[in-house]
């Protein structure tokens, strides 16, 4: 775990709880910037950054972790997951679902129990970088780490921008 001054969120405080392995990074967050500006500001590649997206699914919430550089399919998605649609949940429902702001959404200490289902391509990467639970704040970790963090469902929904 990090020494460095870092904000506490509920993200932080459930992997300190679980003796989750991570280094926190802080950056200058901009309004649409998305995993593209993040993997600016780490030097890293964008594709090894992972978007955590609230998905509406039949009007439960679901989580899909996908690379910074690809899309979900939503359709996909719910073929897999047997619902009749998929969609990215607003603002406002993904706020409400998981407690974090829009922007700085993270799959770790949600407000509720969420399902978590990720692209099965991320698992192959060594490193992965994620959202701490506020806007500008990303946390590295081992695939490992994230993997004994997370109860997570591969799937194979990313398409490409």
């Amino acid at each position: 775990m990090s020494k460095i001054n870092y904000p506490v969120t509920p993200a932080i405080r459930y992997l300190n709880e679980k003796n989750i392995i991570y280094k926190c990074h802080q950056y200058n967050y901009e309004d649409k910037g998305g995993t593209s500006q993040t993997a600016t500001e780490l030097n890293v590649d964008e594709h090894s950054v992972i978007k955590t997206i609230v998905v509406d699914a039949d009007g439960q919430e679901v989580i899909v972790l996908m690379h910074g550089d690809l899309e979900v399919s939503t359709k996909e998605l719910a073929r897999i997951i047997g619902a009749k649609k998929a969609e990215p949940a607003t603002a406002d429902k993904a706020t409400k679902a998981t407690g974090y702001q829009f922007g700085g959404t993270s799959p770790f200490g949600t407000k509720k129990q969420i399902p978590t289902y990720i692209e099965q391509t991320l698992l192959e990467l060594p490193t992965i970088y994620i959202n701490g639970g506020k806007r500008g704040f990303i946390l590295e970790m081992a695939m490992e780490e994230l993997q004994k963090a997370v109860s997570l469902v591969p799937v194979n929904v990313g398409i490409k921008k």
